[in-house]
């Protein structure tokens, strides 16, 4: 029987998402392409003929990672006509974006936790531009008069940092309020309810009194 022909779509999309659980379980340097060539059942020389290298998969995972949180974040803001209806599209879009990529929010802040050390030119590009959508948000509050001056850096640190620490830290919660229940670990809170929180907060910060109008996205 002649060998089946094996579809490089789908076999390189398997060995991205294997990349991206072990890189966010283990690290970058912990993991090996033996690791993923394993768990994605296929010869660790096609992931070579892929991706030339194991840096090469990692920079693969990561772009794709930041490329399609952007590109979700600028079609989300599309519905919007005002820096309010704008930031809370970027907050609800993240935290979706995190729930629905579980390991984003691990891969992103063992990254920050090694300073960068595995952080590729590309890779570097597509977190600032992330960080920009942001921050083109805020100038234009303050621009109208409805946001006060802030940091952007700190107030997207602020979102995702939040974010990430929420969604990779859910087991730990729940185990806390196991040997507590009189504690609010905010182990039963949807993704929805943690990003409408998050934006109230955050807009509490930045508005500026009786000027401030709380409009968001249909």
């Amino acid at each position: 029987m002649a060998k089946q022909k094996r579809d490089a779509k789908v076999t390189k999309a398997k060995i991205i998402q294997n990349a991206m659980k072990l890189f966010s379980q283990k690290g970058y340097d912990a993991t090996t392409a033996d690791d993923i060539a394993r768990e994605s059942d296929v010869n660790k020389a096609l992931i070579y003929y892929y991706f030339k290298n194991k840096a090469g998969l990692y920079a693969n995972v990561m772009s794709g990672l930041f490329l399609a949180i952007r590109e979700e974040i600028a079609e989300a803001d599309k519905c919007c006509d005002n820096p309010f209806g704008e930031l809370k599209a970027f907050i609800d879009t993240y935290a979706r974006y995190a729930k629905k990529e579980p390991f984003f929010p691990a891969l992103l802040l063992r990254e920050l936790s090694d300073n960068g050390a595995h952080i590729p030119d590309m890779m570097f590009v597509s977190m600032l531009n992330l960080f920009s959508l942001l921050s083109d948000i805020l100038k234009r509050g303050e621009a109208q008069g409805i946001f006060k001056k802030s940091t952007p850096m700190i107030i997207h640190f602020m979102i995702l940092g939040t974010i990430n620490l929420l969604v990779t830290t859910g087991p730990l919660r729940k185990k806390a309020m196991e040997v507590d229940v009189t504690l609010d670990t905010c182990s039963e809170c949807s993704i929805d309810e943690i990003a409408q929180t998050l934006y109230t907060n955050i807009k509490q910060i930045l508005e500026v009194p009786n000027n401030a109008k709380n409009i968001t996205c249909a």
